[in-house]
């Protein structure tokens, strides 16, 4: 039986899907994978108990030691895979909206926040947790980071402005902006700050904020 994916964002169904038609210790290895996501929705990543996921996945501990070393070896796996999965994934979308690939890229992002919270959450609040996973996602948001500073100097040159603003200061624009958007995502999903949800129900209205926000502050 083939597995449905609800979301092409969601990584755990796209774990699970991948493996289809692989060899069964690769399934199993998604299937603990895709539990120790869902558990992250519900406990932070020091609660994570390693007999929880062996419930969750319908295996045996010793069956885990197979594949992992310990809860920590796994979440490291989990969460490096899944920053490679969230780059992927922007870029993408980047592509395939190429009039608007700012749009795209954030609405991507926003959606993978959503569906995949706890990990989000391990990257941001939990990153000197996990090393491996630290450096994959500084060197994501440095991929992220310089292609919007091209695409800037891009638009500067047709513009007939370049060396308008100075890269340095689109670099330090662009991080700042990140991390603007960071902060928005975490204390609408994670945090759940009332004030916030209360002026985010209109998902359209907050995806051009977010939009605006890059268009504006990357902005000459």
């Amino acid at each position: 039986m083939l597995q449905t994916i609800t979301s092409p964002f969601l990584y755990a169904d796209v774990l699970l899907a991948q493996s289809e038609g692989m060899a069964k210790g690769e399934r199993t290895r998604a299937r603990i994978m895709k539990s120790t996501s869902e558990i992250l929705n519900e406990t932070g990543p020091l609660d994570l108990r390693v007999t929880d996921v062996c419930e969750r996945a319908g295996i045996s501990n010793g069956t885990f030691y197979i594949y992992f070393t310990d809860r920590v070896g796994l979440l490291e796996d989990l969460l490096t895979g899944f920053v490679g999965f969230l780059q992927d994934s922007m870029r993408e979308a980047s592509r395939q909206e190429p009039e608007g690939p700012i749009r795209a890229a954030t609405e991507a992002y926003y959606e993978l926040f959503r569906l995949n919270r706890g990990m989000m959450r391990c990257l941001i609040h939990h990153m000197d947790s996990f090393p491996g996973a630290k450096q994959v996602f500084h060197t994501l948001n440095a991929a992220w980071v310089e292609a919007v500073v091209s695409s800037v100097r891009m638009r500067l040159k047709r513009d007939g402005s370049e060396g308008a603003v100075a890269p340095d200061e689109l670099t330090r624009r662009a991080y700042a902006l990140g991390g603007m958007v960071d902060q928005y995502l975490s204390s609408l999903f994670l945090s759940e700050d009332p004030g916030l949800i209360a002026v985010s129900g209109d998902r359209e209205a907050v995806l051009d904020t977010l939009t605006l926000i890059w268009t504006r502050g990357m902005a000459k």
